[in-house]
C-alpha cells in the first residue's frame, strides 16, 4: 500500500512537466494519453486503497463510542488521580497483586511527597 501511494506522490509530481513538454510538442496527442494514462492510474489507486479506506471507517465507528464512553466514566477519575500526583517520573510502574489490586509504588530516590493542602483534611480510613 505504502509502495502504491509513494508512485502516486510521484506521478502527480512529475506530470506538470511532462504537461509543459506536451504543450510545446505540435501533436496535442500526447498530452492527452499523458493526462488519460494518469487518470488511470489513479483509478486503480483508488480502487486499491478503498478496501483500506471501508475498514478504517468501520474500525473508527465501534472504536469512537467506546473512547466516548471511557471519557465519560474514567474521565472524572483519570483527573482526580493526576490532581494527586506531583510526577508522575517519581512513581514505579504498576503492579497487579493476584487478587487484582493495582498497587503504583513511589520510587524510592523520588523526592518527599507533599500532599496538596485541600487533600490534607480529607484523611479516609
Amino acid at each position: 500500500m505504502k509502495h502504491l501511494i509513494l508512485a502516486a506522490v510521484l506521478t502527480l509530481s512529475t506530470l506538470p512537466a511532462v504537461a509543459q513538454e506536451a504543450e510545446t510538442d505540435t501533436d496535442t496527442g500526447g498530452r492527452d494519453l499523458i493526462e488519460e494514462g494518469a487518470k488511470l492510474f489513479l483509478r486503480g489507486l483508488l480502487r486499491e486503497a478503498d478496501p483500506a479506506i471501508r475498514e478504517l471507517q468501520d474500525l473508527a465507528d465501534n472504536v469512537g463510542p467506546a473512547l466516548q464512553m471511557l471519557r465519560e466514566e474514567m474521565g472524572p477519575a483519570l483527573a482526580e488521580i493526576m490532581s494527586r500526583i506531583d510526577d508522575i517520573g517519581n512513581y514505579e510502574n504498576p503492579e497487579i497483586l493476584p487478587n487484582g489490586d493495582i498497587i503504583i509504588r513511589r520510587a524510592p530516590d523520588a523526592p518527599a511527597y507533599v500532599p496538596p493542602e485541600d487533600a490534607l483534611g480529607d484523611v479516609e480510613l
